[in-house]
């Protein structure tokens, strides 16, 4: 007698959610969609994630209608951490919305439309709407407002603004130690844990990487440090054309440029 338990069903692949139907024909149409919603080269690891999450929630709307929804309020997160760091204030987003809107870093129409996704958000914990509450085109607008306020956000300040920054308080460090605080905030490409391109395995890159760049703050990277430093950015530029994705791509991007900062004072010893 066979005491096996049967096989368990295959997984079936998704199909478009009948409530998409008039979006597009096909979901490689979706791309098309969201073709404009490019992320800012300049914005943290955390920024930029939060954005490109929302702008796939988008694209897969077309098997799943409250998708497009849930893209409206999870751009949502990289506005509010753009617009507190721009502002330097800890407030509520529609103050920070207002806040920057009277010091002409956004327009009024964009803060409008900024304010129309605060407000779906807050009806949405409150309970007044549901997740489907949003057409995925209507979204798509919703969503590109937040990615065109925080490409205007993550400009360098006036020359006006420099100045009352200048007076209200110290202007932060742009260097090694300001990259280090980023990355501190910006999370691993899970699905890349233990891959690896090409013999470099990418989480044990990045470990070393982290780990020179801890040394050269604290002033104890030796001469067989700098050499690794080196050696982690040879690595980096032999791996980074090689990602496909392009939030993976972005992390490594960022660890190489720290690493450069840190090693630019020092000449690689010759092989």
């Amino acid at each position: 007698m066979n005491t096996l338990p049967p096989p368990p069903d295959p997984l079936l692949p998704p199909v478009r959610d009948p409530r998409a139907r008039d979006l597009v024909a096909e979901y490689a149409d979706m791309h098309a969609l969201v073709a404009d919603l490019v992320l800012p080269g300049d914005a943290s690891m955390y920024v930029m994630s939060a954005m490109e999450t929302s702008r796939e929630l988008i694209r897969h709307s077309y098997y799943r209608y409250e998708f497009a929804t849930a893209a409206v309020t999870h751009s949502l997160f990289a506005l509010e951490h753009v617009l507190a760091e721009r502002l330097a204030a800890k407030e509520p987003l529609h103050v920070l919305i207002e806040r920057a809107t009277h010091a002409g870093l956004i327009t009024a129409g964009l803060a409008a439309e900024l304010n129309r996704g605060r407000l779906l958000r807050d009806k949405l914990a409150q309970g007044a709407k549901s997740s489907a509450a949003l057409h995925p085109l209507r979204a798509v607008a919703m969503v590109r407002a937040v990615f065109d306020a925080v490409s205007l956000l993550l400009r360098p300040p006036s020359t006006a603004e420099s100045t009352a920054a200048g007076v209200g308080g110290a202007q932060p460090d742009g260097g090694l130690a300001r990259l280090w605080e980023d990355h501190l905030h910006s999370l691993f490409p899970d699905s890349f844990r233990g891959v690896d391109f090409d013999g470099v395995d990418l989480i044990l890159l990045d470990a070393d990487v982290a780990g020179l760049i801890q040394r050269e703050l604290k002033g104890e990277l030796d001469d067989s440090g700098i050499a690794s430093l080196w050696g982690c950015i040879t690595n980096l530029d032999k791996i980074v054309p090689l990602i496909n994705e392009e939030y993976c791509a972005r992390y490594f991007m960022k660890l190489r440029t720290m690493a450069q900062v840190a090693a630019a004072p020092y000449i690689p010893t010759a092989t």
